[in-house]
């Protein structure tokens, strides 16, 4: 019996250790992703007559705090040396908020972690956490909610910031330039938000994208969102508000002097009337004229090669004054007549674009007949040029054909600058593609108000402008000749009919142009035809 029960012993030793030694993954549970619970607080959630130096949070578990900078949303806005938080940089089960000035009596305060708080070992956020108190007698309890949207923009509008401020005897149109709001709250990585603890009251309500961070309107920075009127706590309901980049208050750069010949001012805003006042003697001499930039905000002013420029005294028109420059020649350029064709690098020339010679010097002669243009059986082709009123651009329009390739010959004296240079010989080739490359996009407008003015444009998934429609009668459209590609379609009411989309200003309490989109994006393949109706309210 002995022996047996050692033999069996012996045996259940071998399986045991050879049980062990084999090789292994050990597979775990599911993954966590429940995000931390808090077990409690310190002083509690929602307390009144708040008069702690600190506020201590406990977790269910080990926690990290991820981009508080940017996730952390006080309401109403302290000073961030008035506190800290923690843990800074560290794991623990605890976060602390540390008063280092205590805040005004009578508020309601609302510190809001957004998506801060993770747990350590999956990173699963706790969102929309926040801390409430009040250092008076009682909570204040009202709510508003709602989305933000871009006014011309598709694409999602992220962190964008909510503010309100109390209609009193302090409030102007100028204090979201000068002073904190009251409430403030923040989209985050959402176009939702949420200010809670609000007191009932009548409002300003702004919406801006605070690229600086600062609680206070930045124009030509921050993009801004407004309701013309102020809102009523609690009785009012909202609609989205949308926000535009403002055309900032127009003023003067520093101009420069390039060379002999070329002058530059840049400007910031809107050019409009403002005025350039040369010295007399140079403005008899200079038989000058301007051309606009079409990268930057720049006027060129173009002018007679001056043997002498020491020195030039400009005025500049700026409101309702006007700024006295004096410049002097610094670090001269030189320049000479360059050309180039598009499409470049004998790319694709579709149906509808247009053959454009780009010149870097104002054009002031086009002589047809020292340019050619020859088919792929080299035929001459008959074609007409039109000159840019920018004067940098020449238009080239000919008759294209399906799968034909074209080679563009400019020989000297077809391109003369307001100099009297010419250009070198030039050469140039472009090809077309076959019909059957490409879709056809039927479109019919369906609009409840036809008396508003619009045109649609026809944009990409990258947001660039292929097409701009201005409308028929019928409000029907043939649109030919569109790539394979996903296509979105904008349509811009276009209340003053000047063919482009016009922005808001705050201060003057103009809403921008409305903006709709196509519910759909547009898949168009190759060869195929698409019919779609834009429903517009």
């Amino acid at each position: 019996m002995r022996k047996t029960l050692a033999l069996i012993t012996l045996i259940l030793c071998i399986v045991s250790t050879t049980q062990c030694a084999k090789r292994g993954t050990p597979t775990g549970g599911a993954k966590d992703s429940i995000p931390p619970v808090l077990l409690n607080a310190n002083p509690p959630l929602e307390s009144v007559n708040f008069d702690a130096e600190r506020v201590v949070m406990v977790f269910d578990e080990y926690i990290k705090l991820s981009d508080i900078a940017n996730q952390l949303i006080v309401s109403p806005p302290l000073e961030t040396s008035s506190y800290k938080i923690l843990p800074e940089g560290t794991v623990s089960k605890k976060v602390e908020i540390r008063f280092e000035e205590p805040p005004r009596n009578n508020t309601t305060y609302t510190f809001n972690f957004g998506s801060a708080i993770k747990d350590y070992n999956e990173e699963n956020p706790l969102p929309f956490f926040n801390y409430t108190f009040s250092t008076g007698a009682y909570l204040d309890s009202l709510r508003l909610s709602g989305n933000v949207m871009d006014a011309y923009e598709i694409d999602s509008l992220k962190g964008v910031s909510i503010h309100l401020y109390p209609i009193d005897s302090t409030y102007t149109d100028s204090t979201i330039y000068l002073n904190k709001p009251l409430y403030v709250g923040n989209t985050l990585d959402s176009i939702y938000f949420n200010l809670q603890s609000l007191a009932p009251g009548e409002y300003a309500f702004l919406a801006i994208q605070d690229v600086g961070k600062n609680y206070l309107y930045d124009q030509g920075l921050d993009k801004i969102g407004f309701f013309e009127k102020p809102i009523r706590l609690p009785e009012d309901s909202l609609n989205f508000p949308f926000l535009f980049m403002e055309k900032a208050a127009f003023r003067w750069g520093r101009p420069r002097v390039v060379n002999d010949h070329h002058l530059e001012f840049g400007y910031f805003g809107e050019v409009g009337e403002q005025q350039i006042i040369f010295d007399s003697l140079f403005a008899e001499t200079s038989n000058g004229f301007f051309t606009r930039d079409r990268k930057k905000d720049t006027l060129h002013y173009w002018f007679q090669p001056q043997k002498e420029l020491d020195s030039l005294v400009i005025g500049l028109e700026e409101l309702d004054s006007i700024r006295t420059i004096i410049l002097k020649p610094y670090k001269l350029e030189k320049d000479s007549l360059q050309l180039s064709l598009t499409p470049k690098n004998g790319k694709i020339l579709h149906f509808l674009d247009t053959l454009t010679i780009e010149s870097n010097l104002p054009v002031q002669e086009i002589n047809e007949d020292f340019i050619q243009i020859f088919d792929i059986d080299t035929l001459e082709v008959d074609f007409s040029t039109r000159l840019d009123e920018n004067k940098d651009r020449v238009y080239v329009s000919f008759e294209k054909v399906p799968n034909d390739f074209y080679r563009i010959q400019l020989l000297p004296n077809a391109v003369t600058d307001f100099l009297g240079a010419t250009n070198d010989t030039l050469m140039h080739s472009a090809r077309t593609q076959a019909i059957e490359k490409y879709g056809t996009l039927f479109l019919t407008i369906d609009r409840k108000d036809r008396s508003i003015p619009y045109f649609f444009e026809i944009i990409d998934r990258n947001g660039k402008v292929l097409r701009k429609v201005h409308q028929n009668n019928e409000d029907n459209y043939t649109i030919e000749f569109l790539l394979p590609n996903d296509y979105q379609i904008r349509y811009v009411k276009d209340v003053n009919n000047n063919g482009k989309w016009d922005t808001g200003n705050y201060l003057e309490k103009r809403q921008p142009e409305q903006v709709v989109y196509l519910k759909e994006v547009l898949s168009l393949r190759a060869n195929w035809d698409l019919i779609e109706t834009l429903t517009v309210e």
